[in-house]
């Protein structure tokens, strides 16, 4: 597939490469071949008619369309009922809805719409997918795809002045670079898991990123952590959120990852005041691809059946093609139109025009999505933190300061970032010590005695932390991680990242310790109330293998960091890497 292109013949193959579905999609499939071979040679073998005159009543077809389509859809459809287009003799009433695309997933994937509507356009087979890997067997045939449009990063004047617009491209990694690091460029998106456009464009970050650096994930996590402050709550939302000529607030976002076609809905009714102007970058091509779906196919009538391919020709043919570039989209059968790209904001040498450049893989959108889910899911985490005579050594590079007073700063700023909902706990270990909870895992915003927050009271318990005398080897670590693991198993909470986070800077030698803590952890473990353990070696004398060992038992991973001041980053990308492996 080349770059911002759509199927010759505007159709799609019936599998299109989907996991494997219920029998009744199959069946639904097989029936209706002629339809998702093509409008053309279905009229040729004289499945439809395409006579003028109607005969008998209308055939009536209820569309749900993305809101972005749905005008240009209802346009085409108001010229076929004027102009009494017929299927089999029978003109076709088309009534186009508005609607969300994820609200309509959702509801296909429950059954709740499966008789309300014969038809669905939503703005990305991102959708279709979701519907039928998460439902319960509703049949979505596709028809075709009836336009396109690519995935951008929109720019406010000011800011595409910063990032050199048009005269510099980038990967998608090196612009989302410009938005993560100093002097960054405020992004906002739609919420991936409720905009295609919000969910491509993060993907192909993800694919640009690992692309360019195999270890890449750090710039992953900062900035899919910075776009998560920055989100709407639906694509119709997210123009609205960024900063208008003239007022600069921090609050409103400089850029956005937007389709072309809205951002040329934007400058077309914004009169010049704030045009907003496109990056296109070099290495994916994200597109929304607009794919036509019979829904439940095997309970509609033929007419029905029919009267959607019929449908599906006209916004094919060039009367239809003409109206969807006038509200911005590009079309099959046409070159990639320099007016619609210059309306949009898009300049040479910005690369619009067709390349070679592949969209984000189904698996890579997939990782994202779950990526995201994470990212913005409430955190429940347990963190123990080594206090044994290791965390006395210096931090190298360092004026003397200790891996455990680099670590407290560390923690404390990590703390810095989650909100009053999310709930953290603290745990200690040393060999000899009275080790163990040191405050509950709680709610920061919480209030407990002394009016005082968790928040308040959890940064005092940090603070405090000391390394105690050096030990003889036995660091508490496994019996520690023992106890706090099943203090988080027994206090799950649903529908938050639950985790135990173990900060350690030595290694315990206890070998019967460890044989015993992997024995309990392989029975304790279940998938139903996942309690995933993250382990991070901090310097050179911890045993970072060992650790991700026992880290992996329960769905977790082992990370290291040679600095402290590296915890931070570390422990944001090891919980979005959570969400990627479900």
């Amino acid at each position: 597939m080349e770059r911002h292109s759509l199927p010759d013949d505007g159709t799609t193959d019936s599998t299109r490469g989907r996991r494997p579905r219920r029998r009744n999609v199959l069946i639904a499939t097989a029936v209706l071949l002629s339809l998702a071979a093509g409008t053309g040679i279905a009229a040729a073998s004289g499945i439809l008619s395409f006579s003028d005159g109607c005969a008998g009543a209308a055939v009536q077809i209820d569309l749900a369309a993305s809101p972005d389509i749905a005008p240009a859809v209802q346009a085409v459809a108001d010229t076929a009922r004027r102009d009494d287009i017929t299927s089999d003799g029978r003109c076709i009433d088309i009534r186009v809805d508005a609607r969300e695309n994820h609200e309509i997933a959702d509801d296909l994937a429950t059954g709740t719409t499966a008789h309300e509507y014969e038809a669905w356009l939503p703005d990305s087979d991102v959708w279709v997918e979701r519907a039928l890997t998460a439902g319960a067997g509703i049949a979505l045939t596709p028809v075709g795809n009836a336009a396109a449009t690519p995935v951008a990063l929109a720019a406010v004047p000011s800011a595409g002045t910063r990032l050199g617009w048009p005269g510099k491209t980038y990967t998608w990694a090196e612009l989302t670079a410009a938005t993560t690091g100093k002097d960054a460029v405020r992004l906002g998106a739609a919420d991936p898991a409720r905009s295609a456009t919000g969910l491509l464009a993060l993907s192909s970050v993800v694919a640009s990123t690992r692309e360019a650096d195999p270890d890449g994930d750090t710039l992953i996590a900062a900035t899919a952590e910075a776009l998560a402050t920055r989100v709407s709550d639906s694509d119709a939302r997210v123009v609205p959120s960024l900063a208008r000529s003239g007022v600069d607030s921090a609050a409103n976002n400089e850029a956005l990852f937007l389709s072309e076609q809205a951002a040329f809905t934007h400058n077309s009714t914004d009169g010049g005041v704030s045009d907003l102007q496109l990056f296109y970058p070099t290495d994916v091509a994200p597109v929304l691809d607009y794919p036509l779906n019979l829904v439940n196919e095997p309970e509609l009538t033929t007419d029905e059946s029919r009267a959607v391919s019929r449908f599906m020709s006209l916004l094919n043919e060039e009367e239809g093609q003409r109206t969807m570039a006038e509200h911005g989209f590009r079309t099959a059968h046409s070159a990639v139109g320099d007016d619609l790209v210059r309306v949009a904001g898009g300049r040479a040498p910005q690369p619009y025009a067709l390349t070679k450049a592949q969209p984000p893989t189904a698996d890579t959108v997939e990782e994202t999505l779950g990526m995201w889910t994470v990212a913005v899911q409430p955190a429940r985490l347990t963190l123990v933190v080594d206090t044994s005579g290791s965390m006395s050594q210096p931090v190298p590079g360092s004026d003397g300061e200790s891996r455990m007073e680099a670590t407290k700063d560390a923690v404390l700023r990590t703390l810095s970032g989650y909100t009053p909902d999310d709930e953290i706990g603290l745990w200690d270990f040393a060999a000899g010590s009275d080790d163990g909870e040191l405050a509950g895992t709680a709610p920061l915003g919480e209030r407990a005695k002394g009016d005082a927050t968790h928040r308040e009271s959890l940064s005092d318990a940090v603070g405090a932390l000391t390394p105690s005398a050096a030990g003889s080897g036995t660091t508490g670590m496994y019996d520690t991680t023992l106890a706090a693991f099943k203090e988080a198993q027994s206090s799950y909470v649903s529908g938050k990242c639950n985790a135990v986070v173990v900060l350690a800077g030595g290694t315990d030698t206890d070998t019967a310790a460890r044989t015993d803590l992997m024995d309990d952890l392989r029975k304790l473990a279940d998938p139903r109330r996942p309690v995933p353990l993250i382990t991070i070696a901090v310097g050179p004398d911890a045993d970072p293998e060992s650790m991700d060992e026992i880290a992996r038992i329960t769905g977790g991973a082992g990370y290291e960091v040679e600095d402290p001041a590296g915890i931070r980053s570390v422990l944001t990308e090891a919980i979005l890497s959570l969400g990627a492996d479900r």
